[in-house]
C-alpha cells in the first residue's frame, strides 16, 4: 500500500470513530447520575436553603420542570443512539417513562420530614418539562449524531 492510501485509510479510521459524547453508554451513565442525585435531593429539606427563594411563587415548579427537562433530554439522547427511533416512538416512551419517575418520587418524598410529596402540581410540571426536553433533544439531535463518511 503506498503512502497515499495508508493516509486515506487513517483519515478514514478516524471518520468512523465516535466520540465519548456520541456512545449511548455517556448518555446512559449521565442519566444514572441524574437519577441519582434525584433521589438524593427528596430525601428531605437539608438539601434545600429554606429562605433563598421562599419569596418567590411556584419556584419549586421552576426546578421541578428544569430537573425533569434535564433528564429528558439525557433520556432521549441514550435511547437514540442505541436505537434510532422516531419522534413518535421516542416521545411517548421518555414522557411515560419519566412520568413513572416522577411519580415514584413524589410517593418517595412523602416519607421524609419536611417533604410534601404526592404533590399533583409537581407531578404535572414534571411531565410537562420532561415533554418539553424531549421536543428540544429531538430538535438538536445532529449535535450528538455520529456523521457518517
Amino acid at each position: 500500500m503506498n503512502s497515499a492510501g495508508a493516509m486515506t485509510k487513517t483519515l478514514s479510521n478516524r471518520q468512523n470513530k465516535r466520540l465519548f459524547y456520541q456512545k449511548g453508554t455517556f448518555w446512559l451513565f449521565c442519566f444514572l447520575a441524574w437519577f441519582s442525585v434525584l433521589n438524593f435531593l427528596s430525601h428531605g429539606d437539608k438539601f434545600h436553603s429554606p429562605g433563598l427563594f421562599q419569596n418567590i411563587p411556584h419556584f419549586d415548579k421552576v426546578l421541578h420542570f428544569g430537573y425533569f427537562f434535564g433528564g429528558a433530554c439525557l433520556l432521549s439522547a441514550t435511547i437514540f443512539l442505541f436505537k434510532k427511533p422516531t419522534l413518535s416512538r421516542l416521545l411517548p416512551l421518555v414522557v411515560i417513562t419519566l412520568a413513572f419517575v416522577g411519580a415514584w418520587d413524589e410517593y418517595h418524598q412523602s416519607f421524609f420530614k419536611n417533604r410534601s410529596g404526592n404533590d399533583l402540581g409537581d407531578w404535572i410540571t414534571n411531565v410537562l418539562g420532561t415533554f418539553f426536553g424531549n421536543l428540544t433533544f429531538w430538535k438538536n439531535r445532529n449535535v450528538i449524531t455520529p456523521r457518517s463518511s
